[in-house]
């Protein structure tokens, strides 16, 4: 009991923690210079046991210049393991209503337990805007390579997709893969929705987390901010 209680309490906290700061149209879209974003988010899971079991992240970037935006990646899953990235993207291509690309560079660290090892990314990014009849929408699809030192080159395939209509609740689904050899697909599904106000330049993130890892369901609690 006082165990639940503890770990409830490391999630509340870090949660706290983690709200001072704040991806929605990342991926193919660079931001302008001297603008920022930032997101955090915890993800809570009930193991069958009736224990709980969580994960946060923390994402930001920045625009250094109007055709470079740098920023970091962080995720943690309990101190058992995660990782640490810098990265740095560039734009390659924008065909206006057809979409764009750009390119992303990322190097950092990847531990599991006390032990840590190099990590370097790549990733090839398109984005596009549209429109619904429900409102203005955006999808980004990012195809990368992920290389573990310590473990494997994984291949990995995302895609996000929202809507951005003048309301205050919008729909959000990101879909996340990682295949290497020898090992089945990994999948990750989060559908979501992000309720902010028009005059507001922050976002809340509720949703789910579905994986292909755990027969559980784990619950979203995230904030975006713009600055």
């Amino acid at each position: 009991m006082l165990a639940d209680a503890a770990r409830m309490y490391r999630v509340f906290l870090l949660l706290t923690l983690l709200l001072a700061a704040a991806p929605a149209q990342s991926g193919a879209w660079l931001r302008e210079k001297d603008a920022a974003f930032t997101a955090a988010s915890v993800t809570a899971f009930k193991d069958s046991d009736g224990s709980y079991d969580y994960k946060s992240s923390l994402y930001a970037e920045w625009g250094l210049r109007s055709n470079l935006t740098v920023g970091f990646d962080f995720e943690e899953n309990r101190d058992f393991y995660g990782h640490a990235l810098l990265f740095a993207r560039v734009p390659i291509a924008d065909f206006d209503r057809r979409g764009r690309f750009a390119a992303e560079l990322g190097a950092g660290a990847h531990h599991r337990h006390a032990r840590a090892w190099a990590l370097y990314k790549v990733t090839l990014s398109y984005g596009k805007g549209f429109q619904t009849g429900w409102g203005n929408g955006w999808l980004v699809i990012d195809a990368a390579l992920e290389n573990r030192t310590h473990d494997a080159v994984f291949r990995k395939l995302d895609v996000t997709a929202g809507l951005s209509a003048q309301r205050l609740v919008n729909p959000l689904i990101q879909i996340e893969t990682a295949h290497t050899s020898n090992k089945s697909l990994f999948w990750r599904v989060r559908p979501s929705v992000m309720i902010k106000t028009r005059k507001s330049q922050t976002a809340w993130v509720l949703g789910l987390e579905r994986t292909g890892a755990r027969s559980d369901t784990g619950l979203i609690i995230a904030i975006w901010n713009e600055f």
